[in-house]
């Protein structure tokens, strides 16, 4: 499936300081637990932006970035666009948006078609963030149903960017992660409480 996305611009033209890496978070079915999870074990100067898709109800109202900041010391928005993304702060995609990143480290919107029948996407999000950032693209891939992130994913890894899966015995739901890790571009399968340390040990270094 190609994304059609539109190019992100050159990631070297960048200026220098923004962060070496983007970590993107993507979950369905079962993932507010998830998403607690990683993100409560994270410190409040973790060096990278956190992106934040979650599969919700467009018809209402979502509480997510109000529930996870409850439950983390990072810094949690709802983004509207235009924000930048920094360093220990976690962008929340908000219903019926589809969540972009730029090589400026900008973050846009989008309510372009769904992508496997749902938008935000992880797909689109992964394969903004393997445009505009490269190597140091992070896609993890959490609990929920259906195929999302799976063409992500491949997008991430072939730009030289690293993707982490959640496993079986630690997913409430398994469709997500296992059509990930069936790409066979997974660099790590991971018990969820083993996937904060791992973004710690890829992000350490900080900014470029």
């Amino acid at each position: 499936m190609s994304l059609n996305l539109q190019p992100m611009g050159d990631a070297s033209l960048c200026a220098v300081g923004r962060p070496r890496h983007v970590v993107a978070l993507a979950a369905s079915a079962g993932g507010l637990a998830a998403l607690s999870q990683v993100l409560s074990t994270l410190p409040a100067d973790f060096p990278a932006p956190v992106l934040v898709v979650q599969h919700v109800d467009p018809r209402h109202r979502s509480w997510l970035a109000e529930i996870l900041s409850r439950r983390t010391s990072l810094r949690v928005i709802q983004v509207r666009g235009g924000e930048r993304a920094t360093a220990g702060t976690v962008f929340v995609a908000p219903p019926g948006h589809h969540l972009l990143l730029a090589a400026d480290g900008v973050l846009s919107l989008s309510d372009t078609l769904r992508v496997r029948f749902v938008r935000p996407s992880a797909d689109v999000l992964f394969a903004s963030l393997a445009e505009s950032w490269d190597g140091g693209a992070i896609a993890v891939v959490l609990s929920g149903t259906g195929r999302d992130g799976a063409d992500g994913v491949r997008a991430v890894k072939s730009r030289g960017g690293t993707v982490i899966v959640q496993d079986a015995a630690s997913a409430e739901f398994f469709g997500m992660p296992d059509a990930a890790i069936q790409t066979g571009k997974a660099d790590q399968i991971l018990p969820l409480g083993a996937i904060a340390a791992a973004l710690l040990d890829l992000t350490a270094g900080g900014d470029a």
